[in-house]
């Protein structure tokens, strides 16, 4: 929200009234239906209420402070044009800087292709952005989309927030106490291990470039299969980001307003917004999104880049300091009362209680039995851990991370290849589904702990080969030839198991010798290669996804006769067909009789 409107905010009661009934009217034209309250530990203004570690998945932010300001009660104007007259009042918090926007839009493009069920619209993406960070601090982003200084946000360590114990060694955050929400669109690091994409083809994922972040908030909202054109989807989607409902309301009314229209402006001109659901004092420390002295530059290297820290001034000013007071020194005679000869207290300080995550001593494997699955399809067992202490008691309220390892393209259900799950009463998180890739084999699921260094428990699943048990033609056309020539006819294929169409199979077709002898024939029809040169094995084949098969086209040498052409699946089913090759004459139709 820009600064200007900040401050209208601020005028007194009168226009915190008209504040409220923005908020109203914005969130009443969302529709958003049964209100979720009392289900983050938040109070009104989206304030943690004590501090505690974090009972839940921490969603993207760790639920870190966000920015609360409302767009302005009239629509944005039209999109202007390159020639356009200079953007008049009320469209000022509609423009978005051109990289930013370019990130928001790219992000949306690549999810339309990996994802196209999510439906993820560029205008979420600039909500959370501007709801974050302000659109980066207004644009202060570089030509590859990184922003000129990191943006860190307080550390969460249970004063007023969530407590995140650090999980990067300060990598990211620059903090190896507690972990900060970072960059633009202020992913935790324990997030963005996972979550991190690279946006901008840079071969690097940086939570402070616009292009990574924003296609990694894309595939954080598209996980689960979510799909954001629905309304429930939309609010679990966004609640799972920062969860608050002034926060799902607050991104919902920026939704709607870029979905009314937006514009771009250049980089670095964008407005900042003013208000934020933290109103704690900070002391000098991590600087908050768009406030403060910016973090020591702990991003890794970008190519072509200089390292380093920022010197750039914070993104909006402070509150000017008071000058000193002039009172003229008291003219009281010092006291000659003797200092105090009570002894110091002996009460010890006081300790901090354990978290849960503390207390973990290891992981068990919760029951977790074989597991196994062909290609394509959803392993039918979850694997499930238990969290224990050294004496083997069950640790509920633990984050148990749960990872798809290797060159695989087996995924939990979403499409993702991390899950985080807490542990129940009993102890044991229980993962999504896992879903079967295409490539066959072994596939390893490490379980570890979020904010605990002790041995990850690792699962092994198989994939299988996807199987046929009959293979059968589609059609009974006749299939001759004469000596030299094409056969009219393609030979198509079905394969099913137990009766129901497989799509997906593996086939081999081979011109074999003879009914009792595999061996392939070195005369007689065959098919051709991409230089068209004649080959009698075609491996590699595959049925489409109704299970069907159409072989390339035969061609016959100059051998007449009868041969063989056998079609084996995966599985074992196989069909031998007949091919027929003869002279024009021979093969013409039999003789008729006279009357």
């Amino acid at each position: 929200m820009a600064a200007h409107f900040g401050r209208r905010l601020r005028k007194g009661a009168a226009t915190t009234a008209v504040a409220a009934a923005a908020v109203a009217a914005l969130s009443a034209s969302q529709a958003p239906g049964v209100a979720i309250g009392g289900q983050d530990g938040r109070t009104s203004s989206g304030t943690a209420t004590e501090p505690e570690e974090s009972t839940g998945d921490p969603g993207a932010t760790g639920n870190s402070p966000y920015y609360t300001d409302l767009p302005p009660l009239n629509s944005p104007n039209p999109s202007p044009s390159a020639s356009s007259e200079p953007v008049v009042q009320g469209a000022a918090e509609a423009g978005i800087p051109a990289t930013v926007l370019d990130a928001y839009k790219k992000a949306e493009a690549a999810l339309r292709s990996s994802k196209p069920g999510c439906h993820l619209p560029w205008q979420l993406l600039a909500a959370i952005g501007k709801v974050e960070s302000g659109q980066a601090r207004g644009g202060r982003v570089d030509a590859d989309g990184t922003t000129t200084s990191p943006i860190i946000g307080p550390q969460l360590d249970g004063n007023g927030f969530a407590l995140i114990k650090d999980t990067d060694d300060g990598r990211y955050d620059g903090n190896s106490a507690y972990d900060n929400a970072v960059g633009p669109m202020q992913f935790i690091p324990s997030t963005w291990a996972w979550a991190g994409r690279d946006g901008n083809d840079d071969g690097l994922d940086d939570p402070n470039n616009i292009y990574d972040a924003a296609l990694a908030a894309g595939h954080y909202l598209c996980r689960f299969g979510w799909d954001l054109s629905d309304r429930a989807d939309l609010r679990r989607a966004i609640l799972s980001y920062n969860n608050s409902t002034e926060y799902l309301n607050t991104v919902l009314s920026w939704l709607e307003y870029y979905r009314k229209g937006t514009h771009e402006i250049p980089d670095g001109t964008g407005t900042l917004p003013g208000n934020r659901s933290d109103t704690r004092s900070t002391s000098p420390g991590p600087s908050t999104p768009g406030t403060g002295p910016s973090a020591p530059d702990t991003r890794p290297s970008k190519p072509g880049k200089q390292g380093g820290g920022s010197t750039e001034p914070p993104a909006s000013p402070g509150t000017p300091s008071t000058p000193p007071a002039t009172t003229p020194p008291s003219t009281t005679p010092p006291s000659t009362t003797p200092p105090s000869t009570t002894p110091p207290s002996t009460t010890p300080p006081p300790t901090t209680r354990p978290t849960p995550t503390d207390t973990v001593d290891h992981l068990e494997n919760a029951g977790t039995g074989k597991l196994t699955a062909t290609a394509g399809e959803t392993f039918t067992e979850r694997i499930s851990a238990r969290a224990e202490t050294d004496a083997g008691k069950a640790v509920a309220k633990v984050r148990i991370r749960f990872t798809v390892l290797g060159d695989t393209d087996t995924a939990f259900t979403g499409g993702e290849s991390v899950a985080t799950v807490l542990t129940d009463g009993s102890g044991v998180a229980v993962a999504p589904a896992l879903r079967a890739g295409e490539k066959t084999g072994d596939v390893t699921v490490r379980a570890t702990v979020v904010g605990r260094v002790v041995p990850g428990l690792e699962y092994r699943a198989t994939v299988t080969e996807r199987v046929a048990d009959t293979v059968v033609r589609t059609d009974d056309e006749a299939l001759a030839c004469t000596p030299g020539g094409e056969f009219a006819h393609r030979v198509e294929v079905l394969a099913t198991r137990d009766g129901e169409a497989v799509g997906k199979v593996a086939a081999t077709a081979t011109l074999i010798t003879a009914a009792d002898d595999a061996a392939v024939n070195d005369e007689g029809p065959y098919f051709k290669d991409a230089d068209d040169k004649a080959v009698r094995t075609l491996s590699g084949l595959r049925t489409d996804a109704d299970g069907r098969l159409k072989l390339p086209r035969l061609y016959a040498d100059d051998t007449t006769g009868t041969f063989l052409l056998r079609i084996t699946t995966a599985g074992g089913a196989t069909l031998t067909v007949e091919l027929t090759v003869a002279e024009a004459d021979t093969a013409s139709s039999e003789p008729t009789t006279g009357a």
